[in-house]
This record gives structure tokens, C-alpha cells and sequence, in this order.
């Protein structure tokens, strides 16, 4: 016979929203259903009845009525509804994994791969992540984005909190990220910072960002540190990126804004009659080298990503030796909070 359940509210849940831990715990249970136990007093807080976006506390008991959800009710925790796996993301995920821990999973993200879902999107980090639910059923969490054809460092949270923490570090700018790229052109002088506004409007290929002035609707601040590790002649350079603000394509829009466009970027890189050396792939050349994030439970995490295969190959070609990158190059650019 179906019976009633109470379940405690966690540390880790403590000011969650009640629908959020519905959908964590029954994601076979509608928003609507939801709403339906709640008018008629099924689930209550503390005894007490609640709305859809009452915030839970630890030590909370929640009260769960037999749901239609559950495959069979036992007096244990129901069975999580777990949306389809496929076997093969397991494995991928480990083959790009940089670093683990018990609160993070930092992976070195192939171009190409969407870190979200979106229209005629199948394949995505977020949905990769449905291989990694802890024991408990908790979803891993993006904490930040790279765009589709960026490659490099991508931090995952296991727990909400840990997100909270990280997100927040991300939020504050006590996070430091460096990029990698390949330009046209080498920017004059060789090392400096942009300091600009963007703003996005709508291109036939889909969202683009353009340099904006302030006031402009939409408008945001967007500063960036660069500097020239080396240059090929004339025609192209090795740039380290050090963004101190996070907008939408920001790297790839001051890039254009230098004239010094990222080879092989498909919205930015608009230079009329440029011939494309030979051997080098049309693929976007801009990597996330390298994060370092204060770590929820103390001290930096600080990790770095090989190059991906397509722009080691534009390296070998234009003789560019990872080995010999100075590291002062990078620590020498200004650091803004």
C-alpha cells in the first residue's frame, strides 16, 4: 500500500526553492502536478502549507504524498526517474577529464561541442552530465560557458553549493582565465589592454556582438588584457588573452576590433581577399588555456589544457613551440577586479 513519506531538507539544499528540489528529487513530477498537491495540502513544510517558490531550510522535513511518479512506494526514497544515458558519455567525459575532486570535474571541452543545449542541439556537455550523477541522484552543474567552437578548460560543479561558490568567484572576477589565439595580422602595440563596449544584435547566422558606445540599448563594459607571445612574419601572431570581464564572443570581438581577426572564426573574421595559408584548418584558433579559481573548500584550483589537435597542427606549421612559452608573459598582464 502507497504511504506517506518525510524526507529531511540537506545542508546543500538549504535556501532552495521548493520546485527546484521537486524537479532535483521527482523529475518525473510535473510542474502542474505539483502545484495540484500543493492547493490541496499533500506536501507540506514542517507540517506548515507552502507555495511553489517557498525556500527551503536544513533540518526542514518535507511531506510526500504516494506519487503517481513512483514506479513502486516504499517507505524508502522513491526511485529517481533517470533520463536516458548513453553508455559512450561516460567514457568521453573521462577521456577530456583535466582534474577531479569530490566537489569539482574540470574538463578540457573539444571545439565543436556545445556546452548547452539549443535549437536542433543533440549533444552537449549539460546533457553528458546525466553519466555522472553522484549516489544520491545530484546532477553536476555548469558553473560557466565556452562557445561551441572554443576549445579548453570548462569547470563542472558536483553539488549546488559548490556552484554557488564558484559561480560567485566567477561573478566577483577573483578568477583569473587565459585564453590562447591565433590572429591575423599582430596587433599594435604588442601588448595592451582593450577596454570597449559591446552589444548584441541579431545576424542571419544568429546572435553577434558589435562594438557599441555607452548608453547604447543593450551596451556593456568589456575589457580585455593581451599580449604577443610570437609572430609569424607579418601575417599572423600568437596572442594570450586575459579577459577581465565575461561577455558573449568578447575575445573574438576585440580580436576583430585590432584588425587582427581569430583565424578561422565564422562571425568575426571578415578581412576581404585574405588568403588562407596552406595546412592550417578554417577551424576557430582560440583556446582556454588555463583557469585559476579560488576553490569552495580553500586554496587555488589552477589547471591548464593542452592545445587542441587542430591548432597544435597550425603551430607545428608556423613553428611555434609550446615549450618555450614564457610564463612571466602571462603573469606580466594587468589584473582588474
Amino acid at each position: 500500500m502507497a504511504t506517506i513519506q518525510f524526507r529531511d531538507v540537506t545542508g546543500d539544499e538549504d535556501g532552495m526553492r521548493l520546485d527546484r528540489w521537486f524537479k532535483e528529487h521527482y523529475p518525473g513530477l510535473s510542474f502542474g502536478q505539483l502545484q495540484k498537491l500543493l492547493r490541496t495540502g499533500q506536501v507540506r513544510i514542517d507540517g506548515k502549507r507552502v507555495k511553489t517558490n517557498a525556500r527551503l531550510a536544513k533540518g526542514q522535513q518535507v511531506r510526500i504524498p504516494p506519487l503517481a511518479t513512483d514506479e513502486k512506494s516504499t517507505n524508502a526514497a522513491p526511485k529517481r526517474a533517470m533520463p536516458r544515458v548513453d553508455d559512450k558519455d561516460d567514457e568521453f567525459l573521462k577521456s577530456i577529464m583535466l582534474y577531479e575532486d569530490k566537489d569539482i570535474f574540470v574538463f578540457n571541452k573539444p571545439a565543436g561541442l556545445a556546452v548547452q543545449g539549443g535549437s536542433g542541439m543533440s549533444r552537449h556537455v549539460d546533457g553528458m552530465m546525466e553519466a555522472l550523477r553522484d549516489r544520491n541522484g545530484q546532477k553536476p552543474r555548469l558553473v560557466h560557458r565556452l562557445d561551441r567552437d572554443t576549445s579548453g578548460v570548462l569547470v563542472v560543479a558536483r553539488k549546488r553549493s559548490i556552484a554557488e561558490a564558484l559561480t560567485r568567484a566567477f561573478r566577483e572576477r577573483t578568477t583569473q582565465k587565459t585564453y590562447w589565439a591565433l590572429v591575423r595580422g599582430v596587433p599594435k602595440p604588442h601588448q595592451a589592454r582593450i577596454s570597449t563596449y559591446v552589444a548584441k544584435y541579431q545576424a542571419e547566422d544568429g546572435d553577434r556582438m558589435r562594438i557599441a558606445k555607452h548608453g547604447d540599448d543593450g551596451a556593456q563594459h568589456a575589457v580585455t588584457h593581451y599580449s604577443v607571445v610570437e609572430n609569424s612574419g607579418q601575417k599572423m601572431s600568437w596572442l594570450v588573452l586575459k579577459p577581465v570581464t565575461g561577455r558573449t564572443h568578447q575575445l573574438r570581438v576585440h580580436a576583430a576590433y585590432m584588425d587582427c581577426p581569430i583565424i578561422g572564426d565564422p562571425k568575426y573574421f571578415n578581412v576581404d581577399n585574405w588568403e588562407f595559408p596552406g595546412g592550417i584548418q578554417k577551424k576557430l584558433h582560440l583556446h582556454a588555456r588555463r583557469i585559476r579559481i579560488p576553490h569552495p573548500k580553500g586554496g587555488i584550483l589552477d589547471v591548464t589544457a593542452p592545445l587542441p589537435t587542430h591548432m597544435q597542427q597550425s603551430w607545428n606549421l608556423l613553428g611555434f613551440d609550446v615549450a618555450d612559452y614564457d610564463q612571466d608573459i602571462e603573469d606580466e598582464l594587468g589584473t582588474e577586479n
